[in-house]
This record gives structure tokens, C-alpha cells and sequence, in this order.
């Protein structure tokens, strides 16, 4: 007698949600007719304007008047003299709820940041922002989490208060925790997972019920990782450790310019180097980590005396150098780092020097995908540096420097969240609006601040920043060291041992995936399972078979790149 198991991977066909399912679109594109309010406006009242100014005032010192252009109506709030004269509206908060934010916005005349602002009874709140343009409608994408029940006010602000704003389609949306929850429980069924059909049947094509199945996940094809640093050469603990959870690494400092050139012309990659063999040894994936960082403290010593000229010259060495040696080795490559903050090359050697690095890099290694790598843009967008729209602007300026049209480009997102509970309907929301560009997105660095409450906001961000569909991968900045020095959050002690953070980073681990899931065949010799993607070893026995357990290799593949809606796998016993 010989058993076959049939393992048939069929299509997600989705779940049924009792909740409001979360809308994840976002525009960034100026358009001539803005579009209609997602959820149809939520709370907000007349959110399309149909009704004149009804529910909406001025906000400060603002006139507000009712327009109406190519039978679209909008609100127009004018002769502004501070930042925050404006239109408003009146809106019940409900403690704990999260909001999800959109409104189109229009301002009279140039290229103007807009922040969407919300007045509580303790201050005003971010709540998201965008680059208003004149003549065509720009979104406003956000959200924000309510810290009590109270009566708010929502306005719109700009610095620039020689220009009108312009406001139409606005939306607020609340969720409870639990509707919230579900979005990301949906969206990892349908981003992450795939249903997976086992059958066992005999060699007469009878079905075997009651046959046991084993499933272990021996890799996830969802790149999840931590930085690494020197002391993983030497230490088995610390390699035993990360090999058995993660499948990607970042080098916390070793590829950084500063490291491997820390006298000009002395070269210095024999760590780097061992780590990369290290990290190829052990199947781990590896993100190049950084070309140039604009940060003026981070520069090698010698760097900052250097003339225009020399500067220049050390600079294409550095990319020759770094590039070629490590060319077709790395997923990615953060070309330029906290660019959006700071500008140490960029002040010496011209606007277009982050375009010209990302040229370069490119015609060096053009398989590997480069990384404007930035913080503060999901994490709090309250400096105003790194917005979304910001971020957009600075991708669309890198692409448009001659010969750069065609560049893979990728959205590395640092996500060092402060020290407060996390914004997590802006962070949606802003994955949302990158995402529109159709680049890769990363988050490269998450960490949290040193706060109570520090481990619970980990796991929040760790389960946001998975669910969202588009983020194609995790690195957390949690590289381990000797005296502790984690930077801001600890996984282990010095022996490996779990530290709260790292309960919560093996508590997901499993849950996504890395586990031994057991089951039995029903009469049918059927057993119905949602599988994460990646590598899995299954193990069937059956009792005709008491001494007897096969086992089979199968890879679950996400639906869109599979050409069949079935697969099948037989293992004969």
C-alpha cells in the first residue's frame, strides 16, 4: 500500500469582516477634480461642501467663504495673517478610537506645505500634511489616535499666509481597537498568507482520513531582521541566536564610510567583509548600510577639511569603492542617509549631489535596488522634514536628474518611533501614500524610545508595519552588545536570554509563522490551513503505516506568482 498526499494551494478568496474595512488608497498626483471623500466624509459634516459653509467656521482671524468651480463646491479660507488662520470644524472624539484622516487641498498660488491640525482641550495635534499646488487638488492623507473624549477642532494651516487654502472632500473616519485589529488580520490573509488544501489518499485514490500532518516553517518569505554588528564574529550564542529567528541583517556600522575608511586612503574591510560571510554562510540576506550619511557628526575625520575639489574626488571614490566591492551581494543599498535632515554633502557640493551618488551607485551595480533611507517620516511628521509629500518631492528630484528615469528605487523608512504612544493611524496612512509611488517600501531601523509603555509600542509599530500590504520587508536597530548599548531597545542579556522586547519579537515570530502546526485529515482525507509564504517541511504518517512518517519540501508562493490556482505535491509512502 502506498499514501499520496495531495497539497493543494488555492486561491485567497477573502474574508468576511464585520468591521468597516480600512481604505488603503492614497493619490499623489495634482488633479483637476479632486475625489469623493473616502467613507463618504465619516463624521465629518458636509464633507463635499454641497450644503454651503454648514458645520464648517473660521479657524482664528480667517475669512471663510463658499466656492463653487467646474460644479465643484469647496471651502476657501483667506486673508490669513498666522500660520493656523483657517477654516474648521467642530468634531466629538472618542477616547482611544483611531481616526483615519483624507481631505483634497488647493491653495491660491505656488507650491505650499499644508498641515491638517487638530485642537484639543491639552493643545493642538498633528494629524498628517501634503504640498498644496494652485489649480489642481493635492490629498492630505493622516489620521491620529484620540487621548480622550472631548469636542475638537479640525483645521488646515500653512506657514505661507499669503495664499489661500483651499479645502474640499475632507474625511475622518474612527475605529474602535478591535475594528483596527481586523484591518491588519485581513491584510495579512490576504498580503501574507494563502490557503493551503491537504489531502492524503491511499495508492487506489481512496482518501485516508485521520492521516496526522505535521507542517515547520523552515524560512518565511517575509524578510524579517535585526542590525548586526562585529561581535556576532566571535560570539556562537549571539550567531545561534539571530540565525534561528531572522533572515536579514543590516550592519549597524561596519560598511559605513567612516569605518571603512578611517584615515583617507586606508581601506578597511576585512569586518565587513567576514560579516558578509557570515551572513551568506547562514542564508541571511544583507541590506547595504549607508554610502553616504548628510549627517555633518558622522563623517570620517579627515572629510570635513577637505576643499570642494578633494571632497569630490573622495566622494567617487567612496561609491567606486563600496559599490563594486559588494556589487550583486546586497537586496539594497542605502545610498544617501537622513538626506531629508541634513545636508553635509549636498551644502559643499551642490543640490544635485544625493542624484548624481544614486547615478553612480547605479551604473556600478544596476541590479540592486537604492534606498533614500529617512526618519520622521511615519514616525512623527511633526518636524516637517520628511513628510510623505516631502519624501516625494525628494524622489521626484533624484529621478529627474538626467539619465535617472529609470532608476529601482526603494522608500526606506527608519521608523525610530520618540518617546510617546505611537501615531499609528498616521503611519498607515503614510505607508499609504508612499506606497502610491510604486516603489518598494522597507521599514530599516525600528526601534522606541525609552518610555512606559516602551515594549507594548514596539509590538504595536512591529504588527503595523507587517500588516500593511506594501511593506516588503522589517529590520529592527536592535543589534546586541556587551555593555548593554542596544541603542534604544534591548532583545537579550548577555547570554541571550530574553528581554521583554524579545518576548514580543519571538511572540510574533510565531505567530507569523515559525512553528510547528499539527493536524489531522477528516474523512475526506482533507485538512483545510492558511499558511504564511515561505519554505515548509510536512510530515505525514498514518496508522497503516505505524513505523512509517514521509516527508515532503513545499514552498507556498503568493497567488500572483503562481500560473495555476492549484498546486499539487504527492508524497508516496
Amino acid at each position: 500500500m502506498s499514501l499520496i498526499l495531495h497539497i493543494c494551494v488555492i486561491l485567497f478568496a477573502g474574508v468576511t469582516a464585520e468591521a468597516l474595512s480600512y481604505d488603503y488608497t492614497a493619490s499623489i498626483e495634482c488633479l483637476a477634480n479632486p475625489h469623493k471623500p473616502q467613507y463618504n466624509g465619516g463624521i465629518v459634516q458636509n464633507p463635499e461642501l454641497n450644503d454651503g459653509l454648514k458645520g464648517w467656521t473660521a479657524f482664528g482671524d480667517a475669512k471663510i467663504e463658499h466656492r463653487e468651480s467646474s460644479n465643484n463646491k469647496y471651502v476657501v479660507a483667506r486673508s490669513r495673517n498666522q500660520a493656523h488662520d483657517s477654516v474648521s470644524q467642530k468634531i466629538y472624539l472618542q477616547k482611544e478610537k483611531h481616526y483615519t484622516l483624507s481631505a483634497w487641498i488647493q491653495v491660491s498660488e505656488g507650491n505650499v506645505p499644508v498641515t491638517a491640525m487638530v485642537k484639543t482641550t491639552k493643545g493642538s495635534k498633528f494629524a498628517g500634511a501634503t504640498f498644496a499646488e494652485s489649480k489642481c487638488w493635492s490629498m492630505l492623507k493622516g489620521g491620529l489616535t484620540a487621548d480622550t473624549s472631548e469636542i475638537v477642532e479640525l483645521y488646515f494651516e500653512s506657514n505661507n499666509t499669503s495664499v489661500e487654502i483651499w479645502i474640499d472632500n475632507i474625511s475622518l473616519q474612527p475605529f474602535t481597537e478591535k475594528q483596527w485589529k481586523s484591518h491588519q488580520d485581513q491584510s495579512i490573509e490576504k498580503a501574507r498568507k494563502r490557503k493551503v488544501l491537504v489531502q492524503a489518499i491511499d495508492d487506489q485514490g481512496n482518501p485516508l482520513p485521520n492521516a496526522s500532518i505535521s507542517i515547520t516553517q523552515k524560512k518565511s518569505s517575509f524578510p524579517f531582521g535585526s542590525a548586526i554588528n562585529n561581535y556576532i564574529l566571535n560570539n556562537s550564542a549571539y550567531q545561534n541566536w539571530f540565525t534561528s529567528r531572522f533572515t536579514v541583517a543590516t550592519f549597524a556600522n561596519e560598511m559605513k564610510w567612516y569605518t571603512t575608511e578611517y584615515a583617507q586612503g586606508k581601506e578597511n574591510y576585512p569586518v565587513a567583509d567576514a560579516m558578509m560571510q557570515f551572513a551568506k554562510q547562514h542564508n541571511i540576506a544583507v541590506r547595504g548600510h549607508n554610502i553616504f550619511w548628510e549627517d555633518p557628526n558622522y563623517q570620517p575625520s579627515w572629510v570635513p577639511s577637505l576643499s570642494p575639489d578633494q571632497l569630490r574626488s573622495a566622494v567617487i571614490k567612496r561609491v567606486s569603492s563600496v559599490v563594486s566591492r559588494y556589487k550583486g551581494q546586497l537586496i539594497g543599498w542605502d545610498v544617501m542617509n537622513e538626506n531629508m535632515h541634513f545636508s553635509f554633502f549636498e551644502d559643499k557640493l551642490g543640490q544635485d549631489f544625493s542624484s548624481q551618488s544614486f547615478k553612480l551607485a547605479h551604473y556600478i551595480d544596476g541590479e540592486t535596488t537604492l534606498f533614500l533611507n529617512e526618519y520622521n517620516t511615519i514616525e512623527d511628521g511633526r518636524d516637517g522634514s520628511s513628510t510623505p509629500a516631502r519624501y516625494i518631492q525628494k524622489i521626484r528630484q533624484i529621478l529627474s536628474y538626467p539619465g535617472n528615469g529609470g532608476l529601482p528605487l526603494g522608500i526606506g523608512l527608519e521608523s525610530h518611533f520618540p518617546n510617546f504612544p505611537p501615531n499609528l493611524p498616521f503611519m498607515r496612512a503614510s505607508i499609504d501614500t508612499l506606497a502610491s509611488t510604486g516603489f518598494p517600501i522597507w521599514i530599516t531601523e525600528l526601534d522606541v524610545a525609552n518610555q512606559p509603555g516602551q515594549v507594548e509600542y514596539f509590538e504595536q509599530v512591529l504588527r503595523e508595519a507587517h500588516s500593511h500590504p506594501k511593506v516588503q520587508g522589517i529590520v529592527m536597530w536592535t543589534a546586541w552588545s556587551p555593555n548593554g548599548d542596544c541603542y534604544r531597545i534591548c532583545l537579550v542579556d548577555n547570554n541571550f536570554k530574553n528581554l521583554p522586547a524579545g518576548d514580543v519579537v519571538d511572540k510574533l515570530l510565531n505567530e507569523w509563522g515559525l512553528r510547528k502546526l499539527l493536524g489531522k485529515t477528516d474523512q475526506n482525507g482533507f485538512l483545510d490551513l492558511s499558511l504564511f509564504h515561505g519554505d515548509y517541511e510536512i510530515e505525514i504518517s498514518h496508522p497503516v503505516k505505524k513505523d512509517s512518517t514521509f516527508t515532503q519540501h513545499v514552498q507556498v508562493i503568493p497567488k500572483d506568482e503562481s500560473k495555476k490556482a492549484t498546486q499539487f505535491v504527492q508524497l508516496s509512502m
